[in-house]
């Protein structure tokens, strides 16, 4: 089995890459992986080093959006996880040129790559935000897009892609949406790193507005499970949300990560909330679960671990702010 694995170097892409490597997925212990990834900001090699003398990775260096590059790297694989894209809502609204090139466009570039080269079987990893905002209960799969950044609409439209991709051509490929991920190597600029980050340097935080968003938090490793678990028994045009079963106000988020930090309510700023600020997500993962996935990490575990991470591994992540 050749895997090939776009942003690949990314936090969520890169844990899927280690965890493959390492022997997490049963069947895959041989799995080749060529990590394709432009190296943006938020791409980090660094966050592949602890695989990177394997004999079954390789990387390049390359953009989805290049027709060229993708075929040069994509001949002879098995399988495509395509996690590249940008992802932060705040640079979407400041700018959304990029979002639409790189999470529309080139998520069409990878799918297009795919039927050149006669891949068996493609997944793309999409969001929860697609759905938009929901006041109460949980989003099933089949539930209409209304997305509100620019980020989630090019991330809706790559979904509608994928879709079409399967019933017009025949692409096997399936999509997942996740909840809010968080977990070692997550780029500092994302709410759960650059809390921790700056509460432990003494740091002040910004507190969205009146702190009363609601996100459901799913740790990086149930994530990349529920893809692989995709990625094998997954069906072709067909959407999986994955869940982490733990829905928390920022406000309380920020509460426990006072806590964890020893940091008291003084640290925090409460900042003009974000444009289009979605209020509450919230996925039903039913769907998946039906197929045996169940989040493994308690939030509370996951995020004394990330925490422990970020006090450990400053050498990984102050680079990252100081250059940001």
């Amino acid at each position: 089995m050749r895997l090939f694995v776009t942003g690949g170097a990314g936090f969520i892409g890169s844990h899927y890459v280690r965890s493959l490597l390492s022997g997490a997925y049963p069947g895959y212990e041989d799995a080749e992986v060529t990590v394709f990834d432009k190296l943006t900001y938020a791409g980090n090699l660094a966050n592949l080093a602890p695989v990177a003398d394997s004999p079954r990775y390789r990387f390049v260096q390359g953009d989805i959006c290049d027709p060229a590059a993708l075929d040069a790297a994509l001949a002879g694989h098995d399988a495509v996880v395509n996690f590249a894209a940008e992802t932060h809502v705040d640079r979407s609204i400041t700018g959304a040129a990029d979002f639409a090139t790189t999470n529309f466009v080139g998520a069409q570039q990878v799918f297009d790559a795919a039927l050149r080269h006669q891949v068996g079987r493609v997944v793309h990893v999409s969001t929860d935000e697609v759905y938009g905002t929901i006041p109460e209960g949980s989003w099933k799969e089949d539930h209409i897009l209304e997305p509100n950044s620019p980020y989630s609409a090019a991330k809706a439209g790559a979904d509608l892609l994928a879709r079409a991709y399967a019933r017009t051509y025949g692409l096997n490929i399936s999509v997942t949406r996740c909840s809010n991920n968080y977990g070692p190597y997550q780029f500092p600029e994302k709410v759960i790193p650059l809390f921790v980050t700056n509460l432990i340097d003494g740091k002040q935080v910004p507190l969205y507005g009146d702190g009363l968003n609601v996100r459901d938090w799913l740790h990086v490793d149930d994530h990349c499970r529920g893809i692989q678990l995709v990625l094998e028994q997954g069906a072709p045009g067909e959407f999986y949300n994955i869940g982490g079963g733990r829905e928390l106000t920022n406000k309380e988020l920020t509460d426990l990560l006072l806590q964890a930090t020893g940091r008291g309510w003084d640290a925090v700023d409460y900042v003009t909330d974000r444009l289009g600020h979605d209020r509450r997500y919230s996925v039903d993962h039913g769907k998946l679960a039906a197929m045996g996935y169940a989040p493994r990490w308690a939030f509370e575990d996951g995020l004394a671990q990330t925490v422990q991470w970020y006090r450990d591994n400053r050498s990984w992540w102050e680079p990252l702010k100081a250059n940001g």
